[in-house]
């Protein structure tokens, strides 16, 4: 399932998760060459997150896989790194997938906290995610990227926050492609099993492909810290301006 709108409209202009969706493009135009082997490598290697090399659990100069055929040398571990990820992809759908579940989802929990708080909220639920991962899996050599993990708790809220919302949705049965109409909790409900799915397997496994845990991660956390970011007022602002809310 791939969601593509929701019945949830604004009050506010969502400039933070413009400016978020913004900062990750140029990153990957600038400093990852759309793309391009020499710098989506050095990049990755050098901004990306490494568990063990964050605990001090592998030596400086140890090689780190990029790949079936690539690696690269592990340097000194920078705590910075941790959020520099964030802003970090492994490719031109890695990036589109993850920058357009923030614009469906994002605007309107920026809408419910503001500008400033859903930035802080963003990053903290991130750093969450990669706590979780590291959790997991404290020895992996492996360089996490993506954003996936602070858009994961920016699902959480919104499944705390809007879960009666309808979503419309993409599903994908082999060549047959239709729409469906979800609330938000049958939608990130099902979203959500299948990160649980997907990261027991992982569970003390040293390898490539999706950091599931990180999604579980940054979701719970999400769910947990949504309402200590919403303003107040904005939340009555919006149920104000739309007394014919859309639920089910």
């Amino acid at each position: 399932m791939f969601p593509y709108r929701d019945d949830n409209p604004t009050t506010l202009k969502p400039v933070m998760t413009v400016a978020i969706i913004g900062l990750n493009v140029l990153v990957w135009v600038l400093v990852q060459g759309m793309g391009s082997a020499n710098l989506l490598a050095s990049s990755i290697c050098g901004l990306g997150l490494i568990p063990a090399s964050l605990l001090g659990l592998v030596p400086v100069g140890t090689m780190a896989p990029l790949g079936p055929e690539m690696a690269c040398e592990i340097g000194p571990a920078h705590w910075w790194t941790v959020l520099s990820s964030m802003f970090l992809h492994g490719g031109w759908l890695h990036l589109i997938g993850n920058m357009w579940f923030l614009w469906i989802f994002g605007n309107n929990i920026e809408d419910a906290m503001g500008h400033v708080r859903f930035l802080v909220f963003y990053l903290v639920c991130g750093v969450a995610a990669a706590a979780a991962q590291i959790g997991v899996q404290p020895h992996s050599t492996i360089p996490m990227v993506g954003a996936s993990g602070a858009i994961s708790g920016v699902l959480g809220g919104y499944l705390l926050l809007y879960p009666r919302v309808r979503v419309h949705t993409l599903v994908f049965l082999g060549f047959y492609v239709t729409t469906i109409q979800l609330p938000a909790y049958l939608m990130l409900g099902f979203w959500i099993l299948l990160q649980l799915l997907g990261g027991l397997p992982s569970v003390g496994v040293q390898d490539g492909g999706v950091a599931y845990f990180a999604h579980i991660g940054g979701f719970v956390a999400g769910l947990v810290l949504v309402r200590l970011f919403t303003s107040p007022e904005l939340l009555a602002r919006r149920a104000s301006a739309q007394p014919t809310f859309r639920e089910w």
